[in-house]
């Protein structure tokens, strides 16, 4: 089981959203998902976190608030755990990513966009201001044919 953190970066109403796009084999080819990715060895999920929003961003988290956990589940790729966060306060200026392109999102406008279904369950949690949730997501190609909540 792979294990990562996904953050939700906040200013002005809008998400950091990546636009994955320029990544080999990338199992989120063109969708847009916020910032993050895989733990190196023994790290814990906050030094992931930031480390993954400064390498993918150039941003610094000030603050961060964990969300939820992720159980994601996809045909052909490692089942993964994601540490959800969202960070309101952050310093630092944006830079190039090497898997995508940033871009500030409005909040109401990224269902509009490719995004996993799943996402969208999270995004609305978040936008509710839900308590900490595990949110089990499973995957037939690019169909959700499973989705499971427990709040806390």
């Amino acid at each position: 089981m792979k294990l990562s953190t996904l953050c939700y970066i906040e200013k002005d109403d809008r998400y950091l959203m990546l636009h994955r796009i320029k990544k080999e084999n990338d199992m989120n080819h063109d969708k847009w998902i916020g910032v993050g990715g895989k733990f190196e060895p023994d790290e814990m999920p906050e030094e992931c976190l930031l480390r993954e929003v400064r390498e993918e961003t150039g941003l610094h988290l000030l603050n961060y608030r964990y969300r939820g956990i992720l159980t994601f589940i996809a045909e052909g790729w490692e089942s993964e755990y994601i540490h959800l966060y969202t960070s309101s306060e952050f310093e630092g200026e944006l830079t190039e990513c090497a898997e995508g392109d940033l871009e500030w999102v409005l909040k109401k406008d990224i269902e509009t966009l490719p995004i996993w279904e799943g996402d969208k369950i999270f995004l609305r949690l978040l936008q509710e201001d839900a308590s900490f949730f595990s949110l089990k997501l499973k995957y037939r190609g690019d169909v959700l044919v499973e989705s499971r909540l427990l709040m806390s």
